[in-house]
């Protein structure tokens, strides 16, 4: 943990006790003491980079909080994620928490296996914690959105042209003439844009060409075919790159 994460309801007035595996960390892995200065952050609240450790045993942490300082910024880019098989799924939680998006859209296409919508990973109560490891490990404190839709075209072609400018809207796919690549030549840097990942299988043609209707412009990451947690994690890190200067 690069951040001690704790939820609203423990901070009792600038000071936050916790036990179990937060508590652990605190005494073993970061071997701090009373007095000691530790970064912590309120989940979905502000960061606390200066928190003082008042107790510190194996199975207690009190922390006394300090000075707030605001929330990470938002990545400029957001996901819409053909519904991964589960296990892929879960790996995937807290790595896009960790980039820091502010929506997640998961959504249905042809090559998506229909048992995978009975995944426990598709759950609210269950990846929550998840992506709460993401925001531990990355210092953030602010969870991504998430939105669940069973119908593509829908999404794409209604909702989603509302939220985003024309040129901000990107799908995924392994190259064809023509193709871009993801990293260079990006489009202009103002407002939240949207990236579009597919299955391992890849878009359909039908999907495709759904999408470029839609305005969404093709780009590619080179000619490797990518697991879909790789190919997630590659693209939002290389679209919220910043410019070369």
């Amino acid at each position: 943990m690069n951040r001690i994460l704790f939820e609203p309801s423990e901070n009792r007035g600038g000071e936050v006790r916790l036990a179990g595996p937060r508590a652990h960390h605190v005494w073993a892995v970061l071997q701090a003491q009373p007095g000691d200065a530790i970064r912590a952050g309120e989940v979905g609240g502000d960061r606390y980079d200066g928190a003082r450790v008042v107790v510190s045993t194996p199975s207690e942490c009190i922390l006394r909080l300090g000075e707030a300082s605001p929330p990470l910024l938002r990545a400029a880019w957001d996901l819409l994620l053909a519904l991964p098989r589960p296990k892929c799924l879960r790996r995937l939680w807290p790595q896009i928490a960790a980039l820091g998006p502010e929506r997640v859209y998961l959504t249905a296409a042809e090559k998506v296996e229909k048992d995978y919508w009975g995944s426990t990973f598709l759950r609210p109560e269950v990846y929550r914690s998840l992506l709460v490891d993401g925001l531990a490990q990355s210092g953030d404190t602010i969870l991504p959105e998430v939105e669940v839709h069973r119908r593509l075209k829908p999404l794409v072609e209604d909702v989603l042209p509302r939220r985003y400018a024309e040129g901000r809207r990107l799908v995924a796919h392994p190259p064809r003439a023509g193709a871009r690549n993801a990293a260079p030549d990006k489009p202009p840097a103002y407002g939240a844009g949207i990236v579009a990942v597919g299955p391992e299988g890849g878009w359909s043609d039908y999907e495709l060409r759904m999408f470029e209707a839609a305005g969404f412009r093709r780009v590619s990451l080179g000619p490797r075919v990518l697991r879909t947690d790789t190919a997630v994690v590659a693209l939002l890190s290389l679209l919220t790159l910043p410019p070369p200067r």
